[in-house]
């Protein structure tokens, strides 16, 4: 078993590898995340770091290495129990329940946390558990005036909030954000990173995305992958300095 006690680990990975054939999308990575840290993962196209974060949340299972989660080894863990133990997901693509209501889709996401989700006979205070954490959540992004809104009608930044709600309705510790501010404009982009300064403030968040303005806005800590490698991993400051990782990925944004 890892020691997570060291410098207040919350996750960490040990030679994590995964192949797709001949294909090494994830390359022999170790790397720790800190608890109460936002921990950026950049990087091209095609340099891994969806695979990484399928690897963390359950989705893809590793070629080789371990993923350990405080005292927890999630390596062969799948998604439903590794999301019970205080880790949620969102998606490059808005993953929500369109003909739902707001209240309905966080409803949902609650109650699959509990490790009997599908129990017919339920307390009445498990039941109020579940409605609470999913009230909670709506307040938590700003969703609590639109209960009763249908999903499909919700523009597409509430529906991004959305999926971060239901996520929080599963009550989290650390939170994997893949893209969230894709497909957004400049002001529905703003309240997401608003909303992520709020969650970083009582969780832990482990963010890929392109927006390289809105990860230095909001990032303590940068691992860029290239090629399925960690390249480098550092303070915000350490890696603008970087020149290996201007040449990989930095210098090709700002000449862009």
């Amino acid at each position: 078993m890892a020691n997570m006690s060291d410098n207040n680990i919350i996750l960490r990975c040990q030679g994590l590898s995964k192949s797709f054939g001949a294909l090494k999308a994830v390359d022999n990575v170790d790397l720790d995340f800190e608890s109460g840290v936002v921990h950026a993962i950049i990087g091209p196209n095609g340099a891994g770091k969806t695979t990484f974060i399928n690897l963390l949340s359950g989705e893809l299972q590793p070629t080789q290495g371990q993923i350990y989660f405080k005292d927890h080894d999630l390596t062969k863990a799948p998604p439903n129990k590794i999301s019970q133990l205080g880790i949620g997901r969102s998606y490059q693509k808005t993953n929500i329940f369109p003909k739902f209501t707001c209240l309905q889709n966080c409803w949902i996401a609650s109650q699959s946390r509990l490790k009997t989700s599908m129990k017919f006979f339920k307390s009445a205070h498990r039941d109020r558990e579940v409605m609470e954490r999913a009230q909670r959540a709506l307040e938590l992004t700003h969703l609590a005036m639109k209960p009763e809104i249908l999903a499909a009608n919700m523009s597409y930044g509430e529906q991004r909030q959305l999926e971060i709600a239901m996520m929080l309705a599963t009550d989290p510790e650390l939170m994997l954000l893949d893209e969230p501010l894709a497909g957004m404009g400049s002001e529905e982009g703003a309240e997401i990173i608003e909303l992520m300064r709020d969650l970083a403030k009582t969780h832990t968040l482990i963010l890929i995305e392109h927006d390289m303005d809105a990860v230095f806005a909001i990032a303590d800590q940068l691992s860029v992958m290239e090629n399925g490698i960690l390249l480098e991993t550092g303070t915000v400051q350490q890696i603008r300095n970087s020149k290996a990782v201007q040449e990989a990925y930095l210098g090709e944004e700002e000449t862009a």
